[in-house]
């Protein structure tokens, strides 16, 4: 079969047929790179119907595709390597690559280093890049060779999809069950300054104190336990009044509960405690963690997907967060 104008088939319309990108379509015909199982389906499909006859001069350009999928997290030092999101980042996709025969490597992007994207936009071994904790500055930074390779959890741009969690509406919900909890003098533990999609909840919060007409409390952090138990400490001492915390992160959360119990404070009945992130330990402490959720595995697979299918993806793609009411709250 030939398209309407009688020609023979071009790549081109074995991936409009197919519903994929010309670069996945290129890849499944010349049976290098990656694929998932669908778009293979798929653009097998369309060359059947089209008769299309791929042009061996064309077939040898796209020969040494990529075998490696990176998620690049950036961070302050190496140890953003250990944090359990990256890790349920690393495994759900590789959940997604492992039937297309893609292997899942994670990389450090040190802060503050530009051109800390370099080396993977020169390995020919890498097809796909996920970019974890994204700020302004690294998309700005993303070589234009990457282009297309490229998708972020976290902030986007419009060269580089984005795949996050709604976490201002999730943040929304936890901070009015506090409010009508009864809790009146709520303060907030926050996320690090530099990254963007921490900056969210820390609206959030803003708008619904000043709707209430309560006053803002807030003390920064870092997504970790030990500045969680630090930040309950201040607060106590900066608000003897305070009878509710919320903190940008279940760790954190929970090192606030265990700073409270520190300073003799009972919780919830002196102070409320809720996070974010809903991780299998917040349904597990005494007492049990108020928290939204937080849907890592099914963002990654998302995210992995659209590198994978090479499908355009929308700009920014945001998952819903709700509330896990529990006994901290």
């Amino acid at each position: 079969m030939t398209t309407a104008a009688h020609r023979p088939a071009t790549l081109e319309d074995v991936a409009r047929v197919a519903g994929v990108s010309r670069s996945t379509a290129s890849r499944v015909i010349a049976g290098t790179g990656f694929a998932s199982p669908a778009a293979r389906k798929q653009v097998t499909a369309a060359v059947d119907q089209l008769g299309y006859v791929p042009n061996p001069a064309a077939r040898a350009l796209v020969r040494g595709g990529g075998v490696r999928l990176v998620v690049a997290v950036l961070g302050t030092s190496a140890a953003v390597l250990d944090d359990p999101y990256v890790h349920q980042v690393v495994g759900a996709a590789a959940r997604v690559c492992t039937p297309a025969g893609v292997g899942v490597a994670l990389y450090w992007l040190p802060f503050g280093d530009p051109r800390s994207l370099d080396q993977l936009d020169g390995d020919r071994s890498v097809c796909g890049v996920i970019l974890v904790n994204t700020t302004e500055e690294l998309l700005a930074a993303v070589p234009r060779s990457l282009r297309g390779r490229v998708v972020s959890i976290g902030v986007g741009s419009a060269t580089v999809p984005s795949f996050d969690v709604d976490n201002a509406a999730g943040s929304e919900e936890v901070l009015r069950h506090l409010y009508a909890s009864g809790r009146r003098r709520i303060a907030m533990v926050t996320g690090p300054r530099w990254l963007p999609c921490a900056q969210r909840p820390v609206q959030t919060y803003r708008r619904l104190m000043a709707e209430a007409g309560l006053p803002e409390r807030i003390l920064p952090g870092d997504f970790r336990a030990a500045r969680g138990r630090t930040a309950a400490g201040e607060a106590l001492r900066r608000w003897p009044d305070i009878d509710a915390i919320y903190a940008i992160s279940d760790d954190t959360a929970l090192g606030v509960i265990a700073g409270l119990r520190d300073a003799g404070a009972r919780v919830p009945g002196d102070v409320a405690v809720a996070g974010f992130d809903d991780i299998p330990l917040a349904g597990m402490t005494a007492p049990a963690l108020t928290t939204a959720s937080h849907p890592v595995g099914r963002i990654a697979v998302a995210a992995a997907t659209a590198l994978l299918d090479g499908r355009p993806a929308a700009p920014v793609t945001l998952f819903p967060s709700a509330l896990v009411a529990r006994a901290s709250a």
